[in-house]
């Protein structure tokens, strides 16, 4: 048996020099974006309900969702939350370079500045009572599709990591598909022979197959266990066939789906200069990719084109891979992080198969300091252009993300700063009420008069796209009152049943009322304390 001291020495000088990278990178520029949300305590509409929760979601399908969360207890608990979520964020960027094989150290410090800025990882913090478990998730698709590429047996520990991953969160299912097809392109990218090419391919296959189907098999057994069934919500129950849809229908609304948000969703850009990036990387690396395939000469090989046609068809069914396992779900940002993959591997494929990977890692400037002259040729002042363009491309990509992900968390802090003096004004009006009493039971509806209160949004451009960040108020329904004075004002309001609130609703009593805040908005009848909001 080994001594800790041991295992930590081999550990030492074991991890490559870009994992750190990757993982400090993550980890540093995480708490420098990111510190907003996880050092404050400003939940969203779900987050009020969610003060404390034991993440059993099986029904939801995530059955690995309890543990994952158990880690930082279930109590929200921002700081801590954060801090393991970037946590297993950074373990995971470390393994997708290893997976991407990028060595140089700048080419490290964007992939993974890329991944932790982008838009999608600030929704996930709106919901931060629950990050730091998707996270997880996460760091297990990029293992998985690591450990499947490293290892001649790698696709089952690869299986095990993905079946985890997709009992925490089946969303980042489109991340494992994503990266495996990138992974097959590597393969035929690389100097081996055509069956090795086939045989590395077949083997992201098996991880999928082992994967969802050790998810799907332990996901049977454990709603069986415990007397469940699928819950309906977000459509999850479609995983057993109960969508009602046909493929081509599916297949229709995901090709709908990806070009309306790739083209317009104001996530992957929303300004001149995020497009202006997003265009330097896609453009430079489809002038790499025509020049490899005429340099090899793939165009002459029999399997290229069949290739190409199948990668250009199921790329936008990758992306929205949900779709086809809940077609009914509510698409929102926090559900398409995968998105974030679009920069990042188009840098990567610049960095592993362009001018970038032997220039950044320094291999070559030796040469060019000797040699004025070999700098002064097209080809190589050429390149230099390039990487500048690419480096800055990510940079700004990387700087627009988290200015992105702040603008949200301003907004977010607004809404609940406004919604604390709205609850703090309704408690007042409602104690100062004639009849009332401490535990009172209340009869309202919670949706609010947008009428009578200013609208003060102005990040509707920038937030648009990111649910549980946009708006002015935290409060949509009864129950979101009534969670949000319980915790933060210390206050008691216990709801009237929802059978009773609809009758009372029709009451005359009821329909006379004004809206809060006018006189009049407020009545004790029969012993029930009747507000009128909306």
């Amino acid at each position: 048996m080994r001594t800790p001291a041991e295992v930590w020495n081999d550990l030492k000088a074991n991890i490559r020099k870009e994992w750190k990278t990757a993982f400090w990178t993550v980890f540093i520029l995480g708490i420098m974006i990111h510190f907003p949300v996880i050092a404050g305590d400003f939940p969203n509409h779900d987050g009020l309900a969610s003060m404390y929760f034991d993440q059993n979601m099986i029904t939801s399908g995530r059955w690995f969702l309890m543990i994952a969360c158990g880690i930082s207890s279930y109590f929200a608990l921002p700081w801590v939350i954060g801090l393991f979520s970037l946590f297993f964020l950074g373990l995971g960027a470390a393994a997708l370079v290893e997976f991407l094989e990028i060595k140089s150290e700048p080419g490290v410090i964007l992939i993974a500045g890329l991944l932790v800025s982008f838009p999608a990882l600030a929704s996930t913090y709106a919901y931060i009572f629950t990050a730091d478990g998707y996270m997880l998730a996460l760091g297990f698709v990029f293992w998985a599709v690591m450990l499947t590429k490293r290892y001649e047996r790698g696709f089952i520990p690869g299986g095990i990591c993905l079946a985890l991953s997709m009992g925490t969160y089946q969303s980042y299912l489109s991340f494992a598909i994503l990266l495996s097809i990138y992974g097959c392109l590597m393969a035929v990218f690389s100097e081996v022979s055509v069956g090795r090419k086939v045989k590395n391919m077949l083997h992201y296959l098996y991880m999928g197959l082992i994967g969802t189907g050790l998810y799907y098999g332990i996901l049977q057994i454990l709603l069986k266990i415990q007397g469940k069934v699928l819950d309906t919500y977000q459509g999850i129950n479609g995983m057993a066939g109960g969508n009602g849809l046909s493929l081509a229908e599916m297949l229709r609304n995901i090709y709908r789906d990806f070009l309306a948000f790739t083209g317009n969703g104001k996530v992957l850009y929303n300004s001149t200069i995020s497009l202006a990036a997003m265009g330097v990387l896609a453009v430079t690396a489809v002038v790499l990719l025509l020049r490899m395939i005429i340099r090899r000469k793939y165009y002459r090989k029999w399997y290229f084109y069949p290739i190409c046609l199948v990668a250009v068809v199921i790329l936008p069914v990758s992306f929205n891979v949900i779709l086809l396992i809940s077609p009914e779900v509510t698409y929102h940002l926090l559900m398409r992080y995968q998105w974030c993959l679009c920069p990042i591997l188009l840098l990567a494929f610049l960095l592993r198969y362009g001018f970038m990977q032997s220039e950044l890692s320094g291999q070559f400037s030796p040469l060019h300091r000797r040699d004025p002259q070999v700098r002064k040729k097209p080809a190589v002042i050429g390149n230099m252009i390039a990487q500048w363009a690419v480096v800055v491309s990510s940079m700004a990509l990387i700087l627009h993300y988290g200015v992105t992900d702040n603008i949200a968390y301003s907004n977010l802090q607004k809404k609940y700063e406004k919604t604390y003096a709205y609850c703090l004004r309704l408690a007042d009006r409602m104690e100062q009420t004639k009849g009332y009493y401490t535990g009172m039971p209340v009869a309202m509806i919670g949706v609010q008069n947008r009428e009578n209160l200013p609208q003060t949004d102005i990040t509707g451009e920038v937030t648009g796209s990111m649910i549980g960040m946009t708006g002015d108020y935290l409060i949509y329904t009864d129950t979101n009152y009534q969670a949000f004075m319980k915790h933060y004002l210390g206050v008691t309001m216990e709801l009237v049943p929802d059978e009773e609130m609809e009758r009372i609703y029709t009451t005359k009593e009821y329909q006379e009322l004004n809206s809060f805040p006018e006189e009049g908005c407020m009545r004790v009848v029969d012993g029930v304390l009747y507000i009128k909001t909306e």
